[in-house]
């Protein structure tokens, strides 16, 4: 039965959904000329409501009970901390990525007011994922995500190269979507539930180790989700989709479906699996090794710096597995504290990747950074500390991002896995020094535009204000992620 509160819940969503298609309509018969910047007016303020309307429907429920968790539609969603949490990070990732679009086409591709429209779909699924309390509704919001996503990445429509990776995320994407869909008809036919409770019920307290049926449909959503955030093995679409994808694009690509991914991954694990994480808890050990390990070496070789943070990326989600590896409320808290400070680092790195021009035109390579330092001395300084950061050089956020997950690491017992994540942050700082040292040391007769466009530089050098600043008050978003990893597991360890 749908009571009025099922609706209260998903008010962020039903908003996100509504102004979405006012947007493709305004689009649709608005002036050619006025709707581009006319769409890309109204899908900012639409996310914007989207972020209010996340943050009352925390409000509402926390005033009642402060570890509250909500159900609606059936079970089929679910409103929590974590939820909230996850939902403001990708409403917040989109928002900045957004900002980084409308230059960028109109200088290389002409004002398609669709890419914004595709942006509002594909953060309505990833909050839908979010909430998933459902199997069905993880692959619907899922597929929502994804095939928005396939359409994203081929929008610059003149490029070979946008075409090639739109086509090779496509099909990739199709057969992680297939493995994932497999994977849940199995552990429907071994449980007999879709829903995550009823699933998570029937298993506690049951030894299901040596039901084949059963670890096998584990595997395969697992192998589906960690295609989404590019856990080695399957990264292989990443560098080639990161490089060929318009470059805005890329930045959203880097941020808001991983967000996304990550915290569904946090969530199917941690209810319907939660009760023996002994299962699963192999399996993400391996992928959060191999991730950083590939992401740390495979980097070194790049010389297009859109390649290079592929695999930076790579990396920085084998970090974050690594908290999800501690099977622990420490170890999720790390997850989502790491999550908000990659934001702002990959934000902040692809603002600085657009803001590499030469006579108006973007340029890719590494080399092009060359003399930076002289020539702009304020945009190399924040590159810098956007790199530090990410290398995870103290004081720097990106410093304590690390920290977190190594000593949750650390306190579950996976002390080979944290010694893994040093050693891969020592060889990345070598790929990070060496693009600073190219800055401040190199020549270059033919230096970058000294005036890039004002978005570029002001999120470049705002994100490194922010990674430069949080060690000064960094508890509120620490409490804000134990309190999303409290409310996951059960013990909320602190009221808000």
């Amino acid at each position: 039965m749908v009571e009025l509160y099922d609706f209260k819940v998903l008010i962020p969503e039903f908003t996100l959904a509504i102004l979405a298609m006012l947007s493709l309509l305004w689009g649709a018969f608005a002036k050619p000329a006025d709707a581009f910047r006319q769409v890309f007016v109204l899908a900012m303020i639409s996310l914007a409501v989207a972020f209010y309307a996340v943050i009352q429907v925390h409000v509402l429920h926390n005033a009642v009970r402060p570890d509250y968790v909500g159900f609606a539609f059936n079970n089929l969603f679910r409103v929590d901390a974590f939820a909230t949490v996850a939902k403001c990070l990708i409403l917040v990732a989109a928002g900045f990525s957004m900002i980084l679009v409308p230059r960028f086409f109109a200088q290389n591709d002409g004002a398609r007011f669709e890419v914004f429209v595709l942006i509002q779909l594909s953060v309505l699924g990833m909050m839908c994922m979010v909430s998933a309390n459902n199997f069905i509704t993880l692959y619907a919001a899922l597929e929502l995500q994804s095939l928005a996503l396939y359409v994203l990445t081929t929008m610059q429509s003149q490029s070979s190269r946008a075409t090639e990776a739109g086509l090779k995320y496509f099909v990739l994407g199709a057969l992680s979507s297939g493995l994932l869909l497999f994977g849940i008809s199995l552990v429907y036919g071994t449980t007999g539930h879709i829903d995550f409770i009823s699933v998570a019920t029937i298993l506690t307290g049951q030894d299901w180790q040596q039901n084949l049926g059963l670890l096998t449909g584990l595997v395969l959503i697992v192998i589906g989700l960690a295609f989404k955030v590019s856990a080695v093995p399957f990264h292989m679409w990443t560098p080639d989709v990161y490089e060929g994808a318009p470059t805005p694009i890329t930045a959203f690509l880097s941020v808001a479906p991983k967000m996304a991914a990550m915290a569904l991954i946090v969530r199917v694990l941690g209810t319907p699996f939660g009760s023996h994480p002994e299962m699963w808890q192999q399996i993400i050990v391996v992928l959060a090794g191999a991730s950083m390990l590939l992401g740390s070496f495979a980097a070194l070789r790049q010389t297009n710096i859109k390649r290079l943070m592929a695999y930076s990326s790579i990396g920085h989600m084998g970090f974050i597995l690594m908290g999800l590896a501690a099977a622990t409320p420490e170890g999720v808290r790390s997850l989502v504290a790491y999550m908000g400070i990659y934001l702002v680092m990959s934000v902040a790195a692809f603002a600085g990747i657009l803001a590499m021009q030469r006579r108006g035109q973007n340029v890719e390579a590494i080399g092009d950074l060359a003399g930076l330092g002289k020539t702009q001395p304020v945009m190399a300084a924040a590159w810098l500390v956007v790199l530090f950061s990410m290398a995870g050089i103290p004081p720097l956020a990106g410093f304590f991002a690390k920290l977190y997950v190594i000593l949750a690491a650390v306190k579950a017992g996976l002390i080979p896995l944290a010694v893994i994540a040093v050693l891969s942050s020592v060889v990345a700082a070598y790929y990070y020094l060496n693009i600073i040292k190219i800055m401040y040391f190199d020549s270059q007769d033919d230096a970058l535009d000294r005036h890039p466009p004002l978005e570029y530089r002001y999120l470049l050098v705002g994100g490194a204000a922010v990674l430069a600043l949080f060690l000064v008050l960094p508890d509120w978003w620490l409490n804000w992620s134990a309190h999303a990893a409290g409310i996951l597991y059960g013990t909320s360890p602190i009221g808000l």
